[in-house]
C-alpha cells in the first residue's frame, strides 16, 4: 500500500467537501501487527510518509491524533481493513441535533439504513471505544459535532460509506427545507 492510494483517496475527500485543511485521516490495515495511518497535520490529498502504528505497544508521535479510533475498530473487528475519518458538515451539522440518523434516500436506505451518532472528544480513547463499538456491527458511525467513521474491506468502500453519509443528510436537509 503507497501513499498514493490514500491521496486518491484524500483527493476524492476534498473534491466532494468531505474534508478541509488538514483534518480527518485515513488507515489501511497491515497484516504485521499493525496499521498505516496519515501523518498529524497531513493533508489527506498530499498524505507524504506513512506512519505504521502497531496494535499493541508505543506509537508514534507522528502518527495522527485519532490513531486510538483506528486501533481499537482493527482490534475489534478484524474483519476490517480500511478506516476513512472526514468531517462531512450536512452530517455534522445533523449529528449535533439528532442521536441517530435515519436516511430516507434510496442509497441511504439499502447501504446504511441507520447511522448512529456517538459521543467523545477527538483524539481520546471515549471516542476510541464508542466509534469501534458501533463499527463493528455497522460500516458507518457519526461522532456528534466531529465527523464520520467509515469502515471498510477496502479504502473505496470506506470512502463511499463516508460519501453517502454527507449525500443522505443533504437530502433531509433539503427535504426540511420544502415542507
Amino acid at each position: 500500500m503507497s501513499s498514493a492510494e490514500f491521496e486518491r483517496i484524500g483527493k476524492r475527500l476534498f473534491a466532494e467537501h468531505l474534508v478541509g485543511g488538514n483534518f480527518g485521516n485515513i488507515s489501511i490495515r497491515r497484516e504485521d501487527a499493525g496499521f498505516l495511518i496519515k501523518r498529524t497535520g497531513a493533508y489527506l490529498d498530499v498524505a507524504g510518509e506513512l506512519v505504521f502504528v502497531p496494535f499493541v505497544g508505543e506509537v508514534p508521535k507522528e502518527a495522527s491524533s485519532e490513531y486510538r479510533v483506528h486501533r481499537e475498530v482493527y482490534t475489534m473487528s478484524p474483519s476490517c481493513r480500511a478506516i476513512v475519518h472526514a468531517h462531512p458538515p450536512a452530517a455534522i451539522a445533523a449529528s449535533l441535533v439528532l442521536d441517530e440518523i435515519i436516511p430516507e434516500d434510496s442509497e441511504g436506505q439499502m447501504l446504511c439504513p441507520v447511522i448512529p451518532v456517538v459521543t467523545g472528544a477527538p483524539g481520546s480513547q471515549e471516542i476510541a471505544d464508542n466509534v469501534a463499538s458501533v463499527l463493528v456491527h455497522s460500516k458507518l458511525v457519526m461522532v456528534r459535532g466531529h465527523g464520520s467513521f467509515a469502515a471498510g474491506k477496502t479504502l473505496d468502500e470506506a470512502y463511499l460509506y463516508t460519501s453517502l453519509a454527507e449525500h443522505s443528510c443533504r437530502v433531509l436537509a433539503l427535504k426540511k427545507g420544502f415542507s
